[in-house]
């Protein structure tokens, strides 16, 4: 996904940046950026932050850092923030989202203003760039950002830096959060309603759906109302979220709080010594079950922070898996002949978990039951890439309904989506697609079978959909659940 976060002071706000933009990095694993303005322009840098946390590729970059305002962000993509130079003006810009419709928003720039693109290495044009493109486009800032927000298919959320202040934009349908911040003498806007808290800010509200605010250090105003509807995504309480967040008045730690309170209802008495969460975003919904069930709550494994935080990880999923066991530890006094109630986050591919579980049976663990957290996803998601999937058939669950109703199956549960045929997804109908994402139905239970076999757990469930939108608290109407039933 990604995080970004600008700042607009009296004073240098640059320390205020650098662990404002840290305070993001649970929300993406490849790139980190900072541009502040200051005399005589922008001082950007970029990093990749793959091999390395954050705060180390730029402890040295903020020595030769000042000024009262600048932008930062987090990325799983492209690097940013970027500079631009427009009609406009000069300014510096970040964003969050995706871009579903990219090839065909750069031939229609390049065909109506004969302009050009810097192609990455690999070839693949900045999506901040085309975003940038796309804002240049207008009379002025704001109309350029209402120009973007129509065009692309997707979503996109972007901070923009001025010589005046800071333009704050929340994408159409308010799949991702942005909140704004304050303290005296200063205001901010960030992804993470936590960021900005430790360095002396205070929430103040939340950008409607489509809203566009300017910021100075004196405060802030609307140039673009908010529109009613919205989609915000479901995941970032469930997964993505870091558990002291807030999104449209909801915390994340009280909602996977609830939700595995709710699970434990529906488990009832199961016999089992202890609940376990994976760690770290499967550990308050096990308290919740905890909590509820009566079962005591146990670390089987716990997580080496000092050199394994969470942000510290790979792109290629080879090696995340590798560092998916890596990074837990065993505590064989809690495993040696314990049954546990092993809650996930969720169950995208399948695989890491599938080797967290073997990991404890090898550790001594007679008996794991395992519980996800939210519904079993059947779509990757084609507006913020929540789910990490390059196609649907990386998920399990589509692997699974593609067996069960008779297509070849390449058969283990880490098996390479190339092996199927390109047009898979034209195979099975959105009737039958339905009937599975269902809890109520036979070919539901069928597919949970079968996932439960092929990764070897003892037990098997998924949180349903209607006790996910409970736990969270927010109107379905306002929520995105597209990767669980494919409704957007």
């Amino acid at each position: 996904m990604g995080g970004v976060i600008g700042f607009v002071s009296k004073q240098d706000c640059v320390m205020d940046l650098f662990f404002g933009t840290d305070y993001h990095s649970h929300l993406g694993t490849k790139n980190g950026g900072l541009c502040v303005l200051q005399d005589g322009g922008f001082n950007r840098s970029i990093h990749n932050i793959e091999n390395s946390p954050f705060r180390s590729k730029f402890e040295a970059d903020i020595e030769e850092m000042s000024g009262r305002m600048g932008i930062g962000a987090i990325s799983d993509g492209d690097p940013q923030p970027l500079t631009v130079r427009s009609r406009q003006g000069d300014y510096a810009i970040t964003t969050v989202g995706r871009i579903n419709n990219k090839e065909e928003l750069v031939e229609e720039l390049l065909e109506e203003r004969a302009g050009q693109f810097m192609s990455m290495s690999g070839g693949p044009i900045n999506n901040t760039e085309l975003v940038a493109a796309l804002v240049s486009t207008g009379k002025d800032i704001v109309e350029g950002i209402k120009i973007a927000q129509a065009k692309i298919d997707g979503s996109m959320t972007m901070l923009i830096l001025t010589e005046e202040g800071l333009y704050a934009a929340r994408d159409k349908y308010g799949r991702t959060p942005l909140i704004i911040g304050k303290k005296k003498g200063a205001y901010c806007a960030a992804s993470e309603s936590f960021a900005f808290i430790n360095v002396g800010y205070k929430y103040k509200r939340e950008l409607g759906p489509a809203e566009i605010a300017f910021i100075t250090a004196e405060g802030e105003k609307t140039l673009a109302e908010p529109q009613k509807d919205m989609k915000i995504c479901a995941f970032l309480w469930t997964y993505f979220g870091y558990t002291t967040s807030i999104y449209e008045g909801r915390n994340v730690e009280l909602m996977r709080n609830k939700n595995g309170e709710l699970l434990a209802r529906k488990d009832g008495d199961l016999d089992v010594d202890y609940v376990a969460g994976v760690p770290d975003s499967g550990v308050a919904h096990a308290l919740g079950y905890a909590n509820q069930s009566r079962v005591p709550y146990a670390r089987p494994l716990i997580k080496y922070t000092p050199t394994w935080p969470r942000s510290f990880m790979p792109q290629n999923q080879k090696a995340r898996n590798r560092i998916a066991k890596m990074k837990l530890v065993p505590v064989f006094q809690i495993i040696k002949d314990k049954k546990f109630v092993l809650i996930d986050d969720s169950i995208v591919r399948g695989t890491q978990l599938s080797q967290t579980v073997t990991y404890l049976i090898e550790n001594g663990a007679k008996e794991i039951h395992v519980r996800s957290a939210c519904p079993p996803i059947m779509y990757g998601c084609k507006f913020l890439n929540f789910s990490r999937s390059v196609s649907d058939m990386e998920l399990i669950t589509r692997r699974c309904i593609r067996e069960l109703e008779g297509l070849d199956d390449p058969g283990d549960a880490s098996a390479n989506p190339a092996d199927f045929d390109s047009d898979i997804q034209t195979e099975i109908s959105e009737e039958i697609l339905a009937e599975y994402a269902d809890s109520k139905t036979e070919r539901h239970r069928k597919m949970v079978e079968l996932i439960r076999s092929r990764l070897n757990f003892d037990s098997l469930k998924f949180q349903e959909l209607e006790d996910t939108i409970e736990a969270i608290g927010v109107d379905r109407c306002k929520l995105c659940t597209y990767c669980w039933d494919g409704k957007e």
